[in-house]
C-alpha cells in the first residue's frame, strides 16, 4: 500500500490516523509514549490536534466531557499497561453517561515486551517468582 509520508508503503500508524481523520476526530487527549510514538509521528502530518495531558484519567476525562458537548466521540490515547488502565474511570464515567469516547492504547512489540525491564510482562512469568 502506497501512500506513507515519504513515498513509501503506509505504516499501519499513518492508515489509523487517517481513518481517525475520516471519522472526523478532531482532538486526541492522552500522554505520549515509546509505545505510541508510531501514532504521535503520525499525527505531525494530520489536520488532528493531539492535547497532552499530565495523566492518562486526565484525557478519558477530557474525552467524555468532549463527547457529551459535542455529541461527536472523544478520542483518548494513552501508553500500554498501567497507562491504559488509567483511562478507565474516565472511560466508564463516559459509558455511564452514554458519552461516545474511542480510547486507544499503545502496545510494544513482541520483543519489547520479552525484556526484563519492560512493564508489559506475561502472566505466568511474572506470577512464577511469587
Amino acid at each position: 500500500m502506497d501512500g506513507g509520508t515519504e513515498g513509501g508503503p503506509m505504516k499501519a500508524a499513518e492508515l489509523f490516523v487517517r481513518c481517525l481523520e475520516n471519522e472526523g476526530v478532531e482532538y486526541i487527549f492522552g500522554v505520549p509514549g515509546e509505545e505510541n510514538l508510531d501514532v504521535m509521528d503520525a499525527l505531525v502530518d494530520s489536520s488532528i490536534r493531539f492535547i497532552t495531558t499530565r495523566h492518562e484519567q486526565g484525557a478519558a476525562f477530557m474525552a467524555d466531557v468532549y463527547g457529551r458537548l459535542t455529541g461527536r466521540a472523544g478520542v483518548c490515547l494513552s501508553t500500554l499497561g498501567p497507562g491504559a488502565t488509567n483511562l478507565v474511570t474516565g472511560v466508564a464515567d463516559a459509558n455511564m453517561d452514554h458519552a461516545p469516547v474511542v480510547a486507544i492504547s499503545g502496545q510494544a512489540g513482541t520483543i519489547a515486551t520479552s525484556s526484563s525491564h519492560s512493564p508489559s510482562k506475561p502472566l505466568p512469568t511474572t506470577s512464577s517468582a511469587l
